[in-house]
């Protein structure tokens, strides 16, 4: 009865989703704290959101969620749903209670409240869409959150020179948190299993969708996967959506030190020959060269808008505790909507 009851209400609200009024169908591809940095401003400018997060996580609470359950990595989905939350009391207060960690000698020490009662939700409903569903109508959450495959992926990373020892050695790097912190080079990324069958949900998005943004992000671990799934590729490929692709502030320790922006969408364009995309959206002081960025863009099938979208006052932490500079909420939506109306649309907003 129990898990009638629960299924009936999210049955519900999805069908209040689809009765929602004339704004863009937006869908957002990332995952972590750059996915929630694009989230955070959309809500803003459209009530008629989805995220699609990548599941490859292993680090943290997630991965021993993920190795003691053998349950999807929930953290990156937690996150895309307090981001969705209001600003009004009650958003700000179910975001902070999500985030939430644990502090202990004991079993729970650095677990998620956010990541445990995903998990419970799954549990109970056996399904990964539902829960999710019911949670960010628990939240109040702006938008819908989708994991980009319903099984635990497995990242690897071919990288140069992991072996400082060894510079022009190529080794097989594994494991998303290893990956974002991995020394030396990375060449490409590739997931396991290699073939992982893509959410339903996430792709029907992406094909109903008048924008798709993906990015920003760490680049090899939460952007360039959604890539490596065939289907949601296949649905990328295939929108009649416009696409943004959104680049971060600055290079990533590790696994993007010292690249360009050009060079991100260089090998974004090698993992995805057949990707284009309308728009390249990069903060005015993040680019040395707009002309090599211009170039890069253009072989992708679009052009840059360039926009100060960087938060003023220094960076923020990352759960590691290093400083990273953030993205500006308002800053970020006005350029969103910025790009939304001078590019055009597909079809009315519905």
């Amino acid at each position: 009865m129990a898990r009638r009851s629960l299924r009936h209400l999210v049955g519900r609200r999805a069908t209040l989703r689809g009765l929602s009024s004339q704004q863009p169908k937006v869908v957002a591809l990332g995952g972590g704290m750059g996915l929630s940095a694009s989230l955070t401003a959309l809500r803003r400018i459209t009530g008629d959101l989805t995220a699609v997060v990548t599941v490859a996580d292993d680090g943290g609470s997630s991965g021993r969620l993920r190795d003691e359950l053998g349950v999807l990595p929930p953290g990156d989905l937690r996150k895309a749903l307090a981001a969705l939350c209001g600003d009004d009391e009650w958003g700000r207060t179910w975001a902070q209670v999500v985030q939430h960690r644990f502090e202990s000698r004991g079993d729970l020490h650095e677990h998620a409240v956010g990541n445990l009662l995903i998990v419970a939700l799954w549990e109970q409903l056996g399904d990964h869409v539902q829960a999710l569903d019911l949670v960010g109508k628990l939240l109040g959450a702006h938008g819908r959150v989708l994991p980009m495959s319903a099984v635990p992926l497995e990242l690897r990373a071919s990288v140069r020179g992991h072996d400082p020892a060894r510079p022009d050695e190529l080794s097989i790097v594994r494991g998303q948190a290893t990956v974002a912190l991995t020394r030396g080079e990375v060449q490409e990324v590739h997931l396991v299993p290699s073939d992982p069958p893509a959410v339903s949900e996430a792709v029907r998005a992406v094909l109903d969708a008048d924008w798709v943004v993906l990015g920003p992000g760490s680049w090899f671990s939460s952007v360039i996967p959604h890539l490596l799934v065939p289907e949601l590729l296949e649905a990328l490929t295939e929108t009649k959506a416009r696409k943004v692709l959104s680049l971060n502030l600055a290079p990533q320790r590790g696994e993007t030190d010292g690249f360009s922006p050009q060079r991100h969408l260089e090998v974004l364009g090698r993992h995805a020959p057949k990707l284009t995309f309308d728009v390249v959206l990069a903060d005015q002081d993040a680019v040395p060269d707009q002309d090599s960025l211009s170039e890069a863009a253009d072989q992708l099938g679009g052009r840059v808008e360039l926009a100060p979208v960087a938060a003023a006052g220094g960076a923020a932490r990352t759960e590691s505790g290093e400083g990273t500079p953030r993205h500006d909420p308002e800053l970020l939506a006005a350029a969103y909507d910025r790009i939304f109306r001078m590019h055009g649309r597909i079809g009315p907003w519905r």
